[in-house]
């Protein structure tokens, strides 16, 4: 099941007055849209997608929402969207939109009781080969999609507490219960900063006058010889430069 919801515009204005909201004129002045994605995780299985004009999303940055079964669905992304253009006006009032789901054509050659014989993967193991109802492995598929979903919920409650535990670290009182925690959700207890260093080299360039017919820009030179690098397996360089290049 998929639900899928567009919104267009201050709901203050009537419908009337947004008949070309797709136009070349609606495009030149609200161009920047955010699409929200949500999941529910219970047995409806429905992914949802709201597109709201910047500035009109969820308020205060509070974002949850509610499936139509009843079970808070979880967010999945917020990213930037654009509008395609169109010349067909929104249909108004007088007009009214078809709200009917088309109904799902079974194919003919499908048969649930149909006996299938598959490759059973295990890792690196060789694999197997068994024989299912196509109904069976229907559920298979299904209840593999549901834990795929919760597995991602969990990995996301897992980051927070390790964010909160990373940051309380240092300052608690009670560390031995926040390192048992961490541990027993496989947490690596690690912090980031990022750093600079200034290094002052000292050294020689050689070259023969008569072989090179040029002007020596020794500063060029010298920034494309030198390099930094991290002989600590925890130290990463990020970036370089060389400056204040000069000849003694």
């Amino acid at each position: 099941m998929k639900a899928g919801f567009l919104c267009y515009e201050s709901q203050i204005k009537p419908l009337e007055k947004l008949v070309h909201v797709s136009g070349v004129r609606y495009n030149t002045h609200m161009t920047k849209y955010q699409k929200y994605t949500w999941v529910c995780t219970s047995d409806c299985d429905a992914l949802i997608e709201y597109t709201f004009k910047d500035g009109y999303g969820w308020p205060n940055g509070v974002m949850d929402l509610t499936c139509r079964c009843g079970t808070a669905c979880t967010l999945l992304s917020v990213e930037d969207a654009t509008i395609p253009y169109t010349d067909t006006p929104l249909q108004t009032k007088e007009e009214p939109m078809e709200t009917e789901t088309p109904a799902v054509v079974i194919p003919e050659s499908y048969n649930s009781n149909l006996l299938v014989t598959y490759k059973v993967i295990r890792g690196y193991s060789d694999a197997e080969y068994a024989t299912d109802k196509v109904t069976s492995i229907e559920w298979d598929l299904h209840n593999g999609r549901q834990s795929q979903k919760t597995v991602h919920v969990l990995n996301g409650k897992i980051d927070t507490v390790k964010d909160i535990i990373t940051e309380a670290y240092a300052d608690s009182d009670d560390k031995d219960t926040l390192r048992a925690i961490a541990e027993a959700l496989s947490i690596e207890l690690i912090r980031e900063f990022e750093f600079t260093a200034s290094i002052e080299v000292s050294g020689t360039y050689s070259y023969n006058i008569l072989e090179n017919d040029y002007d020596l820009d020794l500063e060029s030179e010298v920034t494309d010889a030198l390099f930094a690098d991290s002989q600590n397996g925890n130290i990463e360089i990020t970036d370089q430069e060389v400056c204040n290049v000069s000849e003694r």
